[in-house]
């Protein structure tokens, strides 16, 4: 049975949303913060990230944005294959929801219109709109701001399939090594691998949105995961860049199916302010 939702919901809840995601980190994050502050061992890496603990709960307390770099607006939709949407134009009511989040919540403007020419849209708009069809007749979003500072140190490789699992393991080690303190550690580490070359990108930024901790359901993945996770802070990058045995918070890994030719290889590092808040109506 088709149900009609009204864009203008749509553009209320990503309003709401654009400033919840950059007020309060979620639970997940906040949890993973507190444990790696236990599990620190260097002391200016301990310092940090009681630093950033208390800058956390500053945030919330104040309701004033947790970074200064309140990110582009990245939007996921799940669109139920049994909803219409009536009253308007679909992309033009996300938009509206992010500059309406962003005017209302003095979040930073960071959009330039046209990446030459570079002149601020002055409403974070447009926000990058990521729509898939699924079935049922409900709208899942995830609202997932990205600040720069870990983005531009993000990368994408096309490995041959001969250079196999240990291509990819270094590929994600490499890409987080020559980051350094450049994406702002305690990271979480987002790996897109398999499609194409802009499925591989996806799938990364995808991952960053899955709550730390929760890991992947294929077995080969998750160990994957884990042995990543160790070799990424084995690096000894540490919070900050500052040295210490807490580089990462996560290592998330997305897989999907590629050609016999390729071995697409995305990571997507994120800093400790990895936002995303999902709501479904």
């Amino acid at each position: 049975m088709i149900r009609e939702i009204e864009v203008k919901e749509l553009t209320q809840q990503i309003r709401n949303m654009c400033i919840e995601v950059n007020y309060c980190l979620s639970e997940d994050m906040v949890c993973a913060m507190k444990e790696a502050a236990d599990q620190e061992q260097g002391q200016l890496g301990k310092k940090v990230l009681q630093q950033l603990k208390e800058n956390l709960e500053i945030a919330q307390k104040e309701q004033i944005p947790i970074c200064q770099d309140t990110g582009m607006a990245v939007i996921f939709l799940e669109v139920g294959q049994d909803v219409h949407f009536t009253g308007g134009d679909l992309g033009q009511a996300v938009d509206e929801g992010v500059r309406q989040g962003y005017a209302d919540g003095y979040l930073r403007k960071s959009v330039v219109g046209d990446p030459l020419v570079r002149e601020n849209t002055k409403d974070n708009t447009p926000a990058v709109l990521h729509t898939s069809i699924v079935p049922g007749n409900q709208v899942r979003i995830t609202v997932a701001p990205k600040g720069f500072g870990s983005e531009n140190m993000s990368r994408i490789v096309m490995l041959k399939p001969a250079q196999g699992v240990e291509g990819v393991k270094e590929a994600i080690l490499s890409a987080v090594r020559e980051a350094g303190p450049n994406a702002c550690p305690p990271l979480v580490v987002g790996v897109g691998i398999g499609g194409t070359f802009e499925k591989a990108a996806i799938l990364a930024k995808q991952a960053l949105t899955r709550p730390v901790g929760e890991s992947a359901k294929a077995a080969h993945i998750r160990s994957l995961e884990e042995e990543m996770l160790e070799k990424v802070n084995a690096l000894g990058i540490g919070p900050g860049g500052l040295g210490g045995n807490m580089t990462a918070l996560a290592v998330n890994i997305n897989t999907y199916a590629t050609h016999i030719a390729g071995l697409p290889v995305a990571v997507n590092l994120c800093c400790h302010v990895n936002r995303h808040v999902k709501k479904v109506i």
